[in-house]
């Protein structure tokens, strides 16, 4: 199913489960932050969850899990307080305050000290450090670009953080999602004046539908 602007509701129950892919949920969590309809569809989902979690039987407990447990109590306060401090300090002296907070933990540059990799002439990417079966990058895509025609062989995940593009599907802007799978097939298009920037996750490879896109497939890394 294509969503235009917001989460379909199987992501978000996904994501409510701690089903999804790092890279997926990161996605997710960025979107969330800037987009109060789908932070209140996840918070149903959550409580959803929570419901469900109450009516199952306690699990045992080995003495090893409780140990460590204890261990950790046993760290004084004060002292985790100042580290929780420092890190909030830290982040906030390299977070670009125009990114969701979620994805300062992936990425410790502004956007302009991003060390972008060239794909192909006003295309470029930056890939995250997550776990996943699929691909997680930002992509900086010029004025007037456009990538290769594909669909895809699992779920995509598309966040516009700046600028905007328009496909098949309709026109995404700064906060948009596109949550897409293998039923659709698009070619987005940058129509703002400035970059469009990207946080893209896929949790299976592309399907390019060009001879041209199959060719440089291997070099995308998508």
């Amino acid at each position: 199913m294509s969503i235009r602007h917001h989460l379909d509701e199987a992501t978000l129950l996904s994501y409510a489960a701690g089903s999804l892919s790092q890279g997926m949920a990161l996605v997710v969590a960025c979107h969330l932050s800037m987009c109060p309809q789908c932070r209140e569809r996840a918070s149903v989902q959550e409580a959803v969850g929570g419901s469900l979690l109450e009516g199952l039987a306690p699990a045992q407990v080995s003495a090893e899990t409780l140990d460590n447990l204890l261990a950790m109590l046993d760290v004084p306060a004060e002292a985790e307080a100042v580290k929780k401090e420092v890190a909030l300090e830290e982040r906030a002296r390299q977070t670009d305050s125009r990114l969701p907070a979620p994805l300062g933990d992936y990425l410790p540059y502004t956007l302009e000290d991003v060390p972008w990799k060239k794909l192909v002439a006003g295309i470029s990417y930056y890939d995250l450090d997550c776990q996943s079966g699929g691909v997680s990058r930002l992509m900086r895509i010029a004025p007037g670009k456009n990538l290769l025609p594909h669909t895809h062989k699992g779920n995509e995940l598309t966040l516009v953080l700046e600028g905007s593009f328009c496909d098949e599907i309709g026109r995404f802007a700064r906060g948009d999602i596109a949550d897409l799978d293998e039923q659709v097939e698009h070619q987005p298009l940058v129509d703002s004046n400035t970059d469009c920037i990207c946080l893209i996750a896929t949790d299976a490879p592309l399907k390019f539908t060009t001879l041209l896109g199959r060719l440089v497939q291997p070099v995308t890394g998508f």
